[in-house]
C-alpha cells in the first residue's frame, strides 16, 4: 500500500537551558493508508514531538518527513497550515480549544477557514458533537464543559472537516472508561468505514488495543514495530 506518512532519519533536538534533551534520534518509519497505528513508549521517549513533526507543528533538526506527496522540509509555515487545515486533523493532549467560541463553533473553525458555509458548519459540527456524546451541548463553552467533554469537543473538531489523516495526542486522557471506549470506537468506524489513517500517542493499554500496528519508542528511538 502507499505510505501516507514517510519518516526518514528524523532527528529532533532541543535546549533547555545548559542541557540538549535528544527528543528523537534518527526515527524512520512508513505509514501506509489506511492504517490505524499506535505510538507507545514511557514518557519522554518522543511520541509527541514525533506527531508534531508529522503533522508540520515542529520542524526536525535532521532528516525529513513526507505527508501525502509533499515533503515538509520544502514547505513554508503557510503552505504547511494550508496541509494541516485541508488534510490532517488534530487531537491534541491541552485540547487547544478556543475560549470565547462555543462547542460547535469550535468544531467548525477549521470548516470556517476552508470557507464552508454556515449551515454547512452548523449542520455538521451537531452531527460530530452527537457522535462523540455531547448532543444539546453545541452552545456551551469550554469554561462550561469538564476536561472529559472538552476532550471530545477537541476529537469532534479534528474529524469534523474529514481529513485524511488523524493525529492524536493522549486522546482518552480525562475521559472515563464508557466515554474512552465510544471514542475509540469512533476512530475505528473513521478508519474502517471512511478509510483515514489514524496515528495515536498514548499510555492507555485500552487505546492501544485498538490499533493494528504498535510502535513503540524508547529513548527517541524505536524500539519495535509490530
Amino acid at each position: 500500500m502507499t505510505a501516507v506518512i514517510e519518516c526518514k532519519d528524523v532527528k529532533r533536538t532541543y535546549v533547555s537551558g545548559k542541557i540538549e534533551v535528544q527528543a528523537l534520534q534518527g526515527v524512520s518509519l512508513n505509514v501506509s493508508a489506511g492504517e490505524f497505528v499506535s505510538l507507545s513508549g514511557p514518557s519522554g521517549c518522543g511520541k509527541t514531538t514525533l506527531l508534531n513533526i508529522i503533522g508540520g507543528l515542529d520542524r526536525p533538526n535532521g532528516g525529513d518527513v513526507r505527508v501525502e506527496d509533499q515533503w515538509l522540509n520544502e514547505l513554508s509555515n503557510s503552505q504547511l497550515a494550508d496541509l494541516r487545515m485541508n488534510r490532517i486533523g488534530f487531537v491534541f493532549q491541552a485540547y487547544n480549544l478556543i475560549p470565547v467560541l462555543s462547542a460547535a463553533e469550535n468544531v467548525g473553525f477549521i470548516m470556517q477557514l476552508q470557507g464552508k458555509s454556515t449551515g454547512e458548519r452548523r449542520r455538521r459540527a451537531k452531527q460530530v458533537l452527537d457522535s462523540v456524546g455531547l448532543s444539546g451541548m453545541e452552545n456551551r463553552r469550554p469554561a462550561e464543559l469538564s476536561g472529559g467533554q472538552q476532550q471530545r469537543v477537541a476529537v469532534a473538531r479534528a474529524i469534523a472537516s474529514s481529513p485524511a489523516i488523524v493525529l492524536a495526542d493522549e486522546p482518552t486522557a480525562n475521559l472515563d472508561s464508557k466515554a474512552s471506549d465510544a471514542l475509540l470506537q469512533l476512530l475505528r468506524q473513521l478508519n474502517e468505514e471512511e478509510g483515514v489513517t489514524i496515528v495515536i500517542a498514548s499510555h492507555d493499554p485500552k487505546a492501544l488495543e485498538y490499533a493494528r500496528r504498535h510502535v513503540r519508542l524508547v529513548d527517541g528511538q524505536i524500539h519495535s514495530d509490530a
